[in-house]
């Protein structure tokens, strides 16, 4: 298998296929909040079943963790990039194609076919790229993953009034059809003939494998990171508006903000860290962080700086855990199990976020106590985090 990084213009080819690859790894979900409402009307779904089209896949994250790693450790990473694009394109096809019953089947596929380029990425980026170019990459996969997010979340209201909700959801497609274009003649053959990973691309300073608690760690902080994220992302608009009073449009900005600061968090990291320490870069991070739930709690109607802040810090947040990930794993095997273990356990707990913090809101009638959960989850991410990367060699 060539190594598409060994040259300059090969490496900026990869770099493209990363951001094509990470427009279709957000947007297919965020395309269903739009929408909800004639989904509802048309397929008669409940609530419950409402909730389940936003919760599958971010539990396929944590569940198909482990398969995803295995695919990519038996199969080879690009073979397992391939499937991510073609199990996007299947899931999106079938979503859009049928009833109740089809909707959940594409959600389903969708969840795991993400699920494993979210194990499949970052082994390129280690792989591929030199150790000087490893955190750029990563910041450009961050974020392009809220790019694609928010594009997905702008278009698809427009396109459901004008065409329906079927052609709406349908749309997310073309970034699939496109990174196919792009990853298919860039990989060559490896693309679709199996290919273990060789475990080559160096290995962490000093040449000892990472501690166990380092893993530890690193899901404690992704954990923390993930509940924060998805807890303010499901709650924004709705604390908005019971505590200013904001119509939903505009606390609907709120979440706008907390989305696009992303990818200023993510592309501004590796630029960062070359001035400072790994240590010094998650602890800025987790400072911005912690504005959310203490400024909303403080002063809420400066919640565009809050979110503003807060965007940033979840864009960069997991940038730096994916960082970690592959400068502290011996190899590629080892990068691979570590991010299994990191995102499977950290997916878990986000999975049940948004629903635990509407049942705080629900039992205690305000936001006082659900922004205290956040604020323990954010304190979480920041000693997790914080602990973890101190062995990281600061980036050139």
């Amino acid at each position: 298998m060539r190594r598409l990084g060994s040259t300059i213009p090969s490496s900026w080819i990869l770099l493209a296929c990363i951001g094509l690859i990470a427009l279709n790894m957000r947007g297919p979900f965020v395309a269903v909040a739009p929408v909800v409402e004639p989904m509802q009307l048309d397929l008669g779904f409940s609530p419950v079943e409402l909730g389940l089209l936003t919760g599958i896949p971010v539990l396929c994250f944590s569940l198909a963790a482990p398969l995803a790693s295995l695919a990519a450790r038996r199969l080879g990473a690009e073979v397992a990039i391939t499937l991510t694009l073609l199990g996007v394109l299947a899931g999106v096809v079938v979503r859009s194609a049928g009833g109740g019953a089809m909707v959940m089947l594409g959600t389903v596929i969708l969840g795991v076919a993400i699920t494993i380029g979210n194990i499949a990425v970052p082994l390129i980026i280690r792989r591929d790229f030199s150790s000087r170019r490893q955190g750029t990459a990563l910041g450009i996969y961050t974020a392009a993953l809220n790019i694609g997010s928010f594009l997905t979340s702008v278009v698809t209201a427009p396109l459901a009034e004008a065409a329906g909700w079927q052609p709406a959801l349908a749309a997310s497609a073309l970034f699939a059809v496109a990174a196919i274009a792009f990853w298919v003649p860039a990989a060559g053959r490896g693309a679709y003939i199996p290919a273990a990973d060789d475990g080559s691309g160096g290995s962490p300073a000093g040449g000892r494998p990472a501690s166990p608690w380092i893993t530890v760690g690193l899901t404690a902080g992704f954990a923390g990171q993930a509940i924060s994220y998805y807890g303010v992302t499901a709650w924004l608009p709705t604390l908005l508006s019971d505590e200013l009073g904001m119509a939903p449009a505009a606390a609907g900005a709120g979440s706008s903000l907390f989305q696009i600061l992303a990818i200023l968090g993510g592309l501004g990291v590796p630029l960062v860290a070359r001035f400072m320490s790994t240590t010094a870069v998650a602890l800025t991070l987790g400072a911005m962080w912690l504005t959310v739930p203490l400024g909303l709690l403080l002063a809420p109607e400066l919640w565009w700086l809050w979110s503003s802040l807060g965007g940033a810090a979840q864009g960069g947040g997991i940038t730096v855990i994916f960082i970690a990930i592959i400068k502290l794993a011996v190899d590629q095997a080892a990068a691979g199990r570590m991010s299994a273990v990191v995102q499977g356990v950290g997916y878990c707990f986000a999975a049940a976020a948004p629903t635990f913090v509407g049942y705080v809101n629900s039992v205690t009638g305000g936001w006082t106590a659900p922004l205290l959960v956040i604020l323990g989850s954010v304190l979480a991410f920041i000693l997790g985090t914080t602990l973890s990367v101190r062995k990281v060699p600061k980036q050139r």
